[in-house]
């Protein structure tokens, strides 16, 4: 049986560049692994399936045409929680679950979020550099500083999206002394508590938050949320941190409040498109910290992530699919 089923992974190289193993996946069938597919060919993404049985990607689209044209295909796995590049209703109409990844990188995103904030706070990375360049030893001072030098205790963390992730950085936010301001579409309010409460809507948390950080799927009443009607609802030197999906965001209005000091500082870790663009006005916007959407690239997270690719594949296979989106 394992010679007769043939599995393909698109584009396996964001989740495994060496330093996993895609054994779990291989024990089921034919494995062929390509590191990077290209996007817009239809045709080269068709002719690497071929007569694929199972089919696992991560940022390849598989559209309506393409899986028309896959006879053999019947099942598909992203390599991701985000399955926007899939069809699911064409998939769902030739009866081919779709399966996604929940949950893999909660801590590791919280993390990063936490790394941008602290980074905008103190600018490690910075100063360490004018240390190794010879400015600390060359101070008539026993310190010095660049940057202003922020503390995160009694500040209010706003987080929009208050899911797992959400949840999470608000746990470590409220280790660092903050005040969470949350918002959800559907709040649970057995969550709040002394340093934890949902606003009433978003203008409550635009207008109360010293820090915003983004946590919500990208669904089309939150594309373009950060634009400059809502800035404007803002405090004067509020702090932005994305880690969710880049479209939130209006980049060019976001630019002009950074280069205007409204936003004091940006920590992004996506943007509307990727790879990012040289004409992207967030590269030459100040104080705008961008990261290559790494927040949720720890091997641990990853090795969740293929962990739960496997399960997928295996619940498939015995009959009983699990995380299906479709």
């Amino acid at each position: 049986m394992k010679g007769e089923r043939k599995i393909v992974i698109l584009d396996g190289y964001t989740e495994n560049p060496g330093d996993l193993s895609w054994d779990g996946i291989a024990q089921y069938g034919e494995l062929t692994v390509y590191d990077r597919t290209p996007r817009e060919d239809e045709e080269e993404i068709l002719r690497r399936i071929g007569d694929a049985e199972i089919v696992f990607t991560n940022k390849t689209p598989l559209t309506a045409s393409i899986i028309d044209q896959a006879p053999e295909m019947a099942y598909i796995g992203v390599l991701a929680t985000g399955y926007n590049v899939v069809d699911v209703d064409a998939a769902a109409k030739k009866r081919i679950p779709v399966t996604n990844i929940p949950a893999y990188g909660t801590a590791a995103v919280a993390q990063f979020t936490m790394s941008l904030l602290l980074e905008i706070c103190n600018q490690v990375g910075h100063h360490s550099q004018a240390v190794h360049e010879g400015r600390w030893e060359n101070s008539q001072d026993f310190c010095f500083w660049d940057t202003p030098l922020m503390e995160l205790s009694g500040k209010t963390l706003g987080i929009i999206g208050y899911g797992r992730i959400g949840q999470e950085t608000g746990r470590l936010a409220q280790a660092f002394g903050m005040n969470i301001l949350a918002w959800a579409r559907h709040p649970r309010k057995e969550l709040e508590s002394d340093t934890v409460r949902y606003a009433a809507d978003l203008d409550e948390l635009f207008a109360g938050s010293d820090v915003i950080s983004l946590h919500c799927p990208l669904f089309p009443e939150t594309e373009g949320l950060i634009n400059k009607e809502n800035i404007a609802k803002m405090k004067d030197g509020v702090i932005l941190l994305n880690t969710a999906r880049g479209p939130v965001v209006n980049e060019a209005d976001l630019a002009e409040a950074l280069n205007s000091g409204k936003v004091y500082a940006a920590g992004m870790d996506v943007v509307s498109t990727e790879p990012i663009r040289g004409d992207n006005p967030l590269l030459q916007a100040r104080n705008c910290f961008i990261t290559p959407h790494i927040a949720w690239a720890s091997k641990e997270s990853r090795q969740r992530l293929m962990d739960t690719a496997v399960a997928n594949l295996a619940a498939y296979l015995s009959g009983k699919p699990e995380n299906v989106v479709n």
